[in-house]
C-alpha cells in the first residue's frame, strides 16, 4: 500500500492533489465546527523569519493578557501548553489544521498565530480559514522545485493577502508593493525606508543583540542579527493592529532570549561559539555568515558543517556553497534530509560552489552527520566558531521513506560529553 501511495503521488497531477487537499480542508472546518470564527487569526508568510516572528508576535499578544495559540515549524502551543511540531510541515493538512483550531477555540483562546507556507496556500490546506492579519517577512529563493519560478513562488504567497483584511509588509524586500496592493488595512516595517510604519531608528546590531527605537519606545534585543530586528519589527506591526501597544511589544520582545533552532548557542566547554541555525537558503546563509564574519576575532577560525535538502531545489545548492566557504575556513559537508535522493549527487552539487578549500583539509565529506558534527568539535580552539546549519530545532531526518530521529542541539550536546566539555 506505501509503495502503491507513493507510486499514485507521481503520476497524479499537482491540480487533482489540490482538490483533494481543498475538500479535506472544508470537510475539516465543517466537522470541528468551524474553529476559526470568532478568534484573530494571524497567518505569517515568508522565505526566511516566520519561526521568529511568530514566536516574537505570540509573546507580544500574550503579554498584553490575550490567550494565545500558535502553530510553528517547531511547535505548537495552546494557551502556554507547548508540543513539538515533529511533523516536518510548516503548515498541517487540513484536518490537523481545523482540530488545533478546534483545541485553541475550546481552550479559550482568542488570537492564532499560524506560520503559513507557499505550499499549503498553493494547496489550499487553509481553505475554511479566516485571516484577519496577513503578514510577510521576505521573499528570495526557495521552494523552486516545487513552485519552478519565482513569480509562481510569490503568486502563492499573494493568496495569504488575498485572503486577508490587513496586510503587514516588509518595505525591505523586493516589490513590497505587490502585496500591499488590494489591503483595506495595510502596515509597514522596515530598517531604513523612513515612508515605513514601524521603522526602526538609531539601530545598534551587536554580537548579543540589537536596540533600537520605534518612535520614542527603545527595543532591546537579546537576539543577533538584522534579520531578527526586521522580525520583531514584523511581530509588532501585526500585535499593534490587535490594539497592543508598542511599549508591551518591545518589553515583550526583550524577553525572547532564544528561539530553538533558530542562532541558537550552545554552551561548551571549548570556549568556542557553537550555534545551530535552521538557514537552508542562500539567502538565509547569507545573512547569517555575514554575522559570523563580525562576529571572529583575530585569527579564530570558522568551522561550518552543512548539507542540502533531498528532493527540493537543485539549483540553489552551488550557491550556498559559495556562501559558506566565502567565510567558513573549514567546511564539512554532510546528509540533511536526503529523501529519496541520492545523497552523494545532493553534496557532488554544494561543493560544486565551494572555492578555494582543499578536499581532507579544508574541506570534508561526511555524510554521517553525527559524526561530521564529532569532526567539527574536534577542530575547535578557543575563540573558533562553528555553525551547523540546515536542521535547526527539528527533531527528524528523513532518510528515503524513514524518519530518523535526530536532533543537531541534542547530538552536538552528547558529542560534548563524551569529549568531557
Amino acid at each position: 500500500m506505501k509503495y502503491l501511495k507513493k507510486y499514485l503521488s507521481k503520476i497524479v497531477p499537482q491540480s487533482m492533489k489540490n482538490l483533494a487537499h481543498i475538500a479535506e480542508a472544508w470537510l475539516s472546518a465543517a466537522l470541528f465546527g468551524f474553529p476559526a470564527k470568532g478568534m484573530t487569526i494571524v497567518g505569517i508568510t515568508g522565505t526566511d523569519g516566520k519561526t521568529t516572528t511568530a514566536n516574537f508576535l505570540a509573546r507580544m499578544l500574550e503579554a498584553d493578557g490575550k490567550r494565545v495559540a500558535l502553530a510553528s515549524t517547531i511547535a505548537f502551543r495552546i494557551a502556554g501548553h507547548e508540543t513539538v511540531n515533529a511533523s516536518k510541515f510548516t503548515t498541517l493538512g487540513g484536518y490537523s489544521l481545523q482540530r488545533f483550531l478546534r483545541e485553541a477555540k475550546d481552550a479559550g483562546c482568542t488570537h492564532v498565530v499560524l506560520e503559513v507556507s507557499s505550499h499549503a496556500l498553493d494547496q489550499g490546506r487553509v481553505s475554511g480559514v479566516r485571516f484577519d492579519v496577513a503578514v510577510i517577512t521576505n521573499v528570495t529563493r526557495e521552494h523552486l522545485d516545487y513552485h519552478r519560478t519565482m513569480e509562481a513562488y510569490r503568486r502563492a504567497k499573494r493568496r495569504l493577502f488575498d485572503r486577508a483584511g490587513t496586510a503587514v509588509v516588509n518595505l525591505d524586500m523586493w516589490e513590497p508593493d505587490y502585496f500591499l496592493a488590494g489591503a483595506k488595512r495595510k502596515a509597514t516595517y522596515s530598517t531604513v525606508e523612513s515612508a515605513a510604519d514601524f521603522l526602526a531608528e538609531r539601530l545598534e546590531c551587536s554580537l548579543t543583540g540589537s536596540r533600537f527605537s520605534v518612535g520614542e519606545t527603545e527595543f532591546v534585543l537579546h537576539i543577533p542579527g538584522r534579520f531578527n530586528v526586521e522580525n520583531a519589527l514584523a511581530a509588532t506591526a501585526a500585535a499593534a493592529l490587535s490594539g497592543v501597544s508598542v511599549a508591551t511589544c518591545a518589553r515583550a520582545a526583550s524577553e525572547v532570549s532564544l528561539v530553538p533552532g533558530r542562532m541558537e548557542h550552545i554552551l561548551n566547554g571549548l570556549g568556542a561559539d557553537i550555534i545551530v541555525d535552521y538557514a537552508v537558503t542562500p539567502d538565509a546563509l547569507g545573512k547569517l555568515y555575514d554575522l559570523v564574519s563580525s562576529m571572529r576575532k583575530g585569527g579564530s577560525k570558522v568551522v561550518s558543517v552543512f548539507g542540502a535538502c533531498g528532493d527540493r531545489d537543485r539549483g540553489k545548492r552551488p550557491i550556498m556553497g559559495e556562501i559558506v566557504s566565502s567565510v567558513a575556513d573549514v567546511v564539512i559537508l554532510t546528509d540533511e534530509d536526503p529523501y529519496t535522493e541520492d545523497p552523494e549527487r545532493i553534496l557532488d552539487e554544494v561543493e560544486a560552489g565551494i572555492r578555494n578549500r582543499e578536499r581532507d583539509r579544508t574541506l570534508f565529506r561526511i555524510r554521517d552527520r553525527r559524526e561530521a558534527i564529532r569532526k567539527g568539535l574536534s577542530l575547535l580552539a578557543p575563540g573558533d566558531i562553528m555553525l551547523v546549519t540546515g536542521k535547526g530545532a527539528e527533531e527528524m531526518m528523513q532518510v528515503g521513506d524513514r524518519k530518523i530521529p535526530w536532533n543537531d542541539r541534542k547530538v552536538i550536546l552528547e558529542e560534548l560529553s563524551v569529549m568531557g566539555r
